[in-house]
């Protein structure tokens, strides 16, 4: 075993602790204490749009730390500054309890930190191996894999009675020292790592591909794939014209997916005309990136209920009933805890039965799956909170089946899109990818904020009154069906995708000995 890899658990254990912390309580934190200013009826909704609007500055931000790593600084540099950063926002959460622009303040600067180096860790984890020991790489990762979830599970345990008992300076003091021993432990683990220099500039490279693309002309013939990009960057002006009705994240988060979704569209359609001008490999690999594209896209409301546990589901288990010692947030460590139970479950029993039933489980007949599951889950928290509308007591033991429900949703899909991702990207477009498939969390919790922001609506709020629903239980069947429908759009999509097989090939003497 490399003698670094200590270093690098340790810094993810205690790094997944701070975050985990300081993001578990964030939500009832603001609604008890930093937006007392605000009427007791709308603080819940606030506390939401705060929280979501982090959510996606979290997964915006590995865009940034990918391109300075691969382009400047390489790995280590980048997530050693970046967590400086990092340690700097805790610090302003702790100090600024109860100042509302310098906590969020402290909020940009832990997005900032954590989104940039959220994408270099685990592919820097990848560097320290080599032929020679790749087989033990599985292992790594495994262990990895726990340690986020170990780090997750004792800091949703630990921090909600921090905040109860000690107050917020401390609640959110505590994540702070524990990022600064991890940069500290990452630090000191310099001299033993292995340092891969940052890449040059690529003139065969996803954007350049797709620019020479859509700008590419033929006598006599029409870029229509540069008018739908055009029509893109139009919307995106218009979202951002919005900034004062909408606000800056809504607008321009809509922005950003109206210019990936028509410059996606544009480069589609006149792709044909990068060849020549690039190699095929380049072409063809920005031709699957495209594809993939429209995976995550379909997969963004599972994201979208998923991060919601943090929010909804805590402002509803706040008003449950339980025991006097066991605070709402704390039913947070279920997720965690369900992840590393269902992940050798699924592995060991539940995939080898399928199979052995004659059922074939691709990755995207499990993300289908991940999807249903999830929607199912707000099914059942839906009808719980219908129940509380009626005036019944209701036991925040309840809340176990949704999470269950949801967290199967979550092993299907985000383990399985990572999977899924990694085997279909051309080995240069991998970085490519898994920004891409970070920012799909961000997509999710953009249609948070839009939802949030529609039942503010006095024309929407007079349509659900004669639903006969209350607007939370009105928005938690709303998101059942929004991923309802996402998991049929993905089943229909996942029969038409052609499956490809990009990892490394197989060394042309062990070909030979198996031919």
């Amino acid at each position: 075993m490399p003698r670094q890899i200590p270093y690098i658990i340790v810094n993810e254990i205690c790094e997944r602790f701070s975050f985990y912390g300081m993001r578990n309580v964030l939500t009832p934190f603001l609604i008890s204490t930093l937006l007392m200013f605000m009427p007791l009826a709308d603080r819940a909704g606030e506390a939401k749009h705060v929280f979501h609007t982090f959510v996606i500055g979290v997964y915006f931000f590995p865009l940034l730390g990918g391109w300075l790593a691969d382009r400047y600084f390489g790995k280590y540099n980048t997530v050693f500054w970046l967590s400086l950063v990092y340690c700097a926002g805790h610090a302003c959460l702790a100090y600024f309890e109860a100042n509302i622009n310098g906590f969020y303040f402290g909020l940009f600067l832990v997005a900032l930190g954590s989104g940039g180096i959220k994408p270099l860790v685990s592919s820097f984890v990848g560097d320290q191996f080599d032929r020679s020991n790749k087989g033990k790489a599985k292992l790594v990762y495994d262990m990895f894999y726990w340690s986020i979830n170990f780090g997750s599970f004792g800091a949703s345990l630990l921090i909600p009675i921090l905040l109860r008992d000690y107050g917020p300076a401390l609640a959110f003091g505590v994540p702070g020292v524990l990022m600064f021993i991890a940069t500290m432990v990452f630090w000191l683990g310099k001299k033993k790592y292995v340092h891969v220099a940052p890449a040059q500039a690529d003139p065969d490279s996803f954007t350049k591909v797709a620019r020479t693309a859509l700008l590419a002309a033929k006598p006599g013939q029409a870029r229509p794939g540069l008018s739908v990009a055009r029509l893109g960057m139009a919307g995106a002006i218009v979202c951002l014209c919005m900034t004062p009705k909408w606000g800056f994240v809504i607008a321009a988060c809509s922005a950003l997916v109206l210019l990936l979704a028509c410059g996606g569209v544009g480069t589609a359609m006149q792709i044909e005309r990068a060849r020549g001008a690039h190699p095929d490999h380049a072409v063809e690999g920005v031709r699957a990136v495209l594809r993939i594209l429209i995976v995550f896209a379909l997969v963004t409301p599972f994201f979208s209920l998923f991060d919601q546990k943090a929010s909804t589901w805590v402002v509803q288990a706040t008003a449950m009933d339980k025991p006097s010692w066991f605070l709402p947030a704390q039913m947070q460590a279920l997720n965690p805890l369900l992840v590393m139970l269902l992940i050798p479950f699924n592995n060991l029993l539940l995939y080898p039965l399928v199979a052995r039933m004659g059922f074939n489980v691709t990755p995207l007949r499990r993300m289908t799956a991940g999807i249903g599951f999830s929607a199912l889950s707000w099914v059942v928290i839906g009808a719980i909170q219908m129940k509380m509308d009626g005036g019944e007591h209701m036991s925040i033991v309840w809340q176990i089946l949704p999470y269950m429900l949801l967290t199967m949703g979550e092993v299907l899909v985000s383990a399985t899109g990572l999977e899924f991702a990694y085997s279909q990207a051309p080995a240069s477009m991998k970085g490519t990818i898994m920004s891409l498939w970070f920012l799909s969390t961000t997509v999710g919790n953009l249609w948070v904020l839009i939802v949030n922001a529609g039942v503010k609506n006095d024309a929407v709020n007079a349509y659900i009154q004669t639903t006969g629903f209350s607007v939370t239980a009105f928005q938690m069947f709303f998101f059942a069906a929004f991923a309802a429908l996402a998991m049929l759009a993905f089943g229909w999509y996942a029969k038409r995708y052609r499956m490809v097989d990009n990892y490394r090939g197989v060394p042309a003497a062990a070909a030979l000995a198996t031919a």
